[in-house]
This record gives C-alpha cells, sequence and structure tokens, in this order.
C-alpha cells in the first residue's frame, strides 16, 4: 500500500468524508480479512444470564484480524482437529472465526471473560520474579500474561507506565483487551509455528491448555460451542479427546487459574 493511500485511511478515521475517502483512479484499497461471528462460549452465556458482562463482540473482531497466514495453514489442521475436525476445508473468513472463538474459551478458562482479573501465584513452581516488573509474577488479563511477555513474546505492555496506577486499573495496558489477546496470538503462533509443538501439550504457556492440570476441563468444557462449520456431519461425530467435555455447563463460574505458568 503507498503512503498516498495510507495518509487516506488515517484521514478518513479521523473525519468523516466520503468524498475523501473514495479510492483515486490507480489507487487500490488494502483486502480486509473476512470477519464472520463466532458462538458464544458457554460462560459468556451464563454471564449474561447472570446479568454479567461476558465476552465484548468487538474483541471477536481482533482476533480475527489477529492470526498469521500460518495460522490459517494446514499446519495447524492437526493440532485443532480435536474441536474443528474441517478446519483445512474451511475458507479463511471460518478458520479466523474459529481462532476467535478459541482464544474467547481460552479467556473464559484462564480468566472467566474479566480483562482485570489479576492472580498472583504462590505455588514454587511458578512463583518467580518477573524480570520485567521486578516483582513476584502475576498473571494478568483476559489470557492471564505477564509483564515478561514484552520480552519473550514482544508484547505491547508498558510496565513504566502500568506502575503508578492502581492493581487493577482497565487502563493497564496489560489490562487492556485488545493488548492482552494479541499478546496471547504471539504466544501460541510462536508455540504451533515456531516451536511446533502441538495445541494441547504440558508444555504449554497456558495450563488450561495442559491435559491433566486442573484447568484443562474447564477449558474443555468451554469449548463445546465451536462454530458449526468446523463439525463433521452428524454421523462422523466423534466424542471429545476429553470426557470433561461433556459434563453440564451449571457450574460456578471458572475464576482466574492459579496452577498457571
Amino acid at each position: 500500500m503507498t503512503r498516498s493511500v495510507t495518509a487516506r485511511l488515517v484521514f478518513c478515521a479521523l473525519l468523516w468524508a466520503p468524498a475523501e475517502c473514495e479510492p483515486q483512479a490507480g489507487q487500490q484499497m488494502p483486502a480486509q480479512p473476512e470477519i464472520k461471528a463466532a458462538p458464544e462460549t458457554p460462560i459468556a452465556v451464563k454471564k449474561e444470564e447472570l446479568g454479567q458482562p461476558a465476552w465484548n463482540p468487538g474483541w471477536d473482531k481482533v482476533m480475527e484480524e489477529a492470526p498469521p497466514p500460518e495460522m490459517l495453514s494446514p499446519r495447524v489442521a492437526k493440532d485443532v482437529k480435536p474441536f474443528c475436525p474441517r478446519f483445512n476445508s474451511l475458507g479463511d473468513g471460518d478458520k479466523r472465526a474459529f481462532w476467535a472463538y478459541f482464544f474467547q474459551a481460552l479467556s473464559g478458562a484462564e480468566a472467566g471473560l474479566t480483562p482485570t482479573a489479576n492472580t498472583r501465584h504462590t505455588e514454587p513452581e511458578v512463583a518467580v520474579k518477573d524480570t520485567v516488573s521486578r516483582r513476584m509474577v502475576r498473571s494478568e488479563g483476559l489470557l492471564q500474561l505477564t509483564y515478561m511477555d514484552t520480552q519473550r513474546y514482544g508484547c505491547d505492555f508498558d510496565w513504566d507506565n502500568d506502575k503508578q496506577l492502581e492493581e487493577k486499573d482497565p487502563a493497564k495496558t496489560i489490562l487492556q483487551p485488545k493488548n492482552n489477546l494479541l499478546c496471547g496470538v504471539k504466544i501460541l503462533t510462536k508455540q504451533l509455528i515456531d516451536q511446533k509443538e502441538p495445541l494441547l501439550t504440558r508444555s504449554s504457556y497456558w495450563s488450561t491448555l495442559r491435559p491433566r492440570k486442573p484447568g484443562y476441563s474447564v477449558f474443555i468444557k468451554q469449548m463445546a460451542n465451536v462454530p458449526s462449520v468446523c463439525r463433521l456431519p452428524k454421523s462422523l461425530n466423534q466424542a471429545p479427546t476429553d470426557r470433561a467435555a461433556a459434563a453440564p455447563v451449571s457450574e460456578p463460574l471458572p475464576k482466574p487459574s492459579a496452577d498457571h505458568k
């Protein structure tokens, strides 16, 4: 995209000026990824029934635009097969909707869909010092991330700014949903693409993606409502890989995962 087109897009974003926003001869507007609505996870439905803040649909748009091409490629089809057997045959829009749903489910298992969730770990294996904040590690936000992730994954968290704010101030960069979710995409991309690790593995960043860990069953339950296009025809459907997926949803809402990194 040329600099002139970029400048025009910025202008259009700041001022509503239809005439100026029309592409000029010879200019092409950048292609936008196809966006499809992702379903709600069981916890989102439950929270809405209770009149509590749940998953913001705007976060789906963030997550559908975020995955790099590799996350839409056949390279990840085997990893997501337990949840989306038809992933390889789907169009990019449906693949992006799957990933939006996946991160909603992960957030439900990790933080109960609460953007300001904050967990301090006391277990010896995870109670370490954050190399950025220089304090004991806290897992924060929708995906329960840390300030160290700025160094490890290039996430957009600003400790110098955040240390001046209250612990659960939504203005903190690590608690802002977009920053937190985009960091999660970077972490999972590194796991699946760069490190060639499975989606569900005992070495995953998130304990909720580690089979046999307590939080894993919570994540499996949240994956019960994946986009319908993911599923095989009913006669070919297989049971989920974890029996916990069949458990009823009418349980207390998940709390931020304490068994984490």
